[in-house]
This record gives C-alpha cells, sequence and structure tokens, in this order.
C-alpha cells in the first residue's frame, strides 16, 4: 500500500495516474480561470467517489488546495517568489503589485472548494476506511516496511 495521505498537499506531484489526469485542470491566473478549475477538479472528486476510489478523491482535495496556496502565495508575493535566489531568506510580502486582488480571489475560489471536499460524506466516510485498510495492512507488513 503504497500511497500515504501525507500532511496538505504533500505528495500531489508524484502520485500517477491521478497527477496526470488531474494537473491539465489546475488553473489559478485568474478568479474566472480559478472557478473554472477547481469546479472541474472538484467534479473529478465527484467521479472519483461515484467509482469509490478513495485515493482519486484524496488527489483532487490536495490540488484544491495547491490551487489555494499557490494562488495565495501569488498574492503575497509578486511574480509569486516567496524566497530570494541569491541568499534563501523571505522577501516581503506585497498587497500591492498588480494582481494581487486577482490571485487573492483565486485563493478564496480554490478555499472554498477544497473545504467542501475535505468535508464531502463521501471522502471522510472513504478515508475512514482508507486509514483502517491502512493500519491493517502496516501490521501484516511490518518487517517489510523496516
Amino acid at each position: 500500500m503504497s500511497y500515504r495521505i501525507g500532511r496538505g498537499e504533500m505528495g500531489v506531484l508524484t502520485f500517477e495516474p491521478y497527477k496526470s489526469a488531474i494537473l491539465p485542470l489546475w488553473r489559478f491566473k485568474t478568479p474566472a480561470i480559478a472557478r473554472q478549475s477547481s469546479q472541474q477538479i472538484y467534479e473529478k472528486l465527484e467521479a472519483y467517489n461515484a467509482e469509490d476510489d478513495f485515493v482519486g478523491m484524496d488527489m483532487c482535495r490536495k490540488f484544491l488546495q495547491m490551487g489555494m496556496t499557490r494562488a495565495k502565495r501569488y498574492a503575497n508575493h509578486a511574480g509569486g517568489r516567496k524566497y530570494s535566489k541569491t541568499t534563501g531568506a523571505e522577501l516581503p510580502k506585497s498587497s500591492t503589485h498588480a494582481d494581487a486582488n486577482e490571485k487573492l480571489e483565486a485563493s478564496l475560489i480554490f478555499r472554498e472548494l477544497w473545504e467542501e471536499a475535505k468535508n464531502h460524506e463521501g471522502y471522510l466516510s472513504k478515508k475512514e476506511k482508507f486509514l483502517a485498510e491502512q493500519k491493517e495492512w502496516d501490521k501484516q507488513h511490518k518487517q517489510d516496511i523496516r
């Protein structure tokens, strides 16, 4: 059982075939694009729910969360760069750059559907079942893991 829920959006760009299915839908350049993108990702989550595919649902949740966090980074930092290339120090936040308000709105759009996704009845029940199965699998394969 190689998939782990992880913290936040951890592993979102590494787990196939979900990455290839969801990544093309993920955009946040403008609020209109973010609205369409987040809706398509949420619809994908619903499709995975109908297929009883928790991993697909969790990957959709992660992409929604990543849309929120990345758009927020672009709202807080012109060009989305949070750290200095040369020193690695965190750059000062800016709310006055050209598209800060658009990116903030895009972040809020993703946040709304991310909240819906993580509280989705099907997601919660499948998550509970997945974690129980994972715990049992880990117990049975304890020596293989070491």
